[in-house]
């Protein structure tokens, strides 16, 4: 490859460009997730690489899984999030506990729980950035994200006599009342 008879900034040059391609080569295909670390959105933006990167594209997860161009999307080809907004963030925890919006495809509860909902935040916060703006429609930085209410457990108490009497079976509530004005059968007192 470099030539004895090669004057010596001939050769530093060769070597340089040989370590540049090499750079290039080992770098081509690798992208970093788009939230930095210190960001509360950081670990939703890491579970949707994990979990998402297969279906939809989102450039601050760092992934590339809808199809380029319509002619040649296929049916798992999920919507690009750098140009689709999703919000608010109740909507997007929606999709991902149900399936999407279609159920056709996406796979319900590909992450629950905390995960989904920092998922949910994540998608919500960073989507439709790179949208095109439209003149006379709202920018998705204009809509609000918004934030997913806390879980508050419902009570579910029952009044003692109304257990006592599904167990034991012995309050006249629960017998059948007999009408005194029924028709009765011929033959029959």
């Amino acid at each position: 490859m470099i030539s004895a008879r090669m004057s010596r900034p001939a050769k530093v040059l060769v070597l340089a460009a040989v370590v540049t391609i090499a750079a290039v080569v080992t770098a081509c295909g690798t992208e970093s997730i788009g939230v930095q670390k210190s960001n509360p959105l950081h670990e939703g933006a890491v579970l949707f690489s994990q979990r998402c990167a297969g279906c939809h594209t989102f450039s601050y997860a760092a992934t590339h899984g809808s199809a380029a161009n319509v002619r040649s999307a296929q049916a798992n080809n999920g919507p690009n999030f750098d140009i689709r907004c999703e919000r608010p963030v109740a909507r997007v925890l929606y999709a991902i506990e149900n399936g999407g919006f279609s159920g056709a495809y996406m796979p319900q509860n590909v992450v629950v729980g905390q995960d989904a909902i920092k998922v949910a935040e994540f998608v919500a916060t960073y989507s439709g950035r790179h949208a095109p703006t439209v003149p006379g429609v709202q920018t998705c930085s204009e809509m609000n994200v918004s934030t997913i209410p806390a879980f508050t457990p419902v009570a579910t108490t029952t009044p003692a006599s109304s257990t006592t009497t599904a167990t034991t079976g012995s309050s006249s509530a629960a017998k059948p009342a007999k009408h005194k004005h029924a028709k009765k059968k011929p033959g029959h007192p």
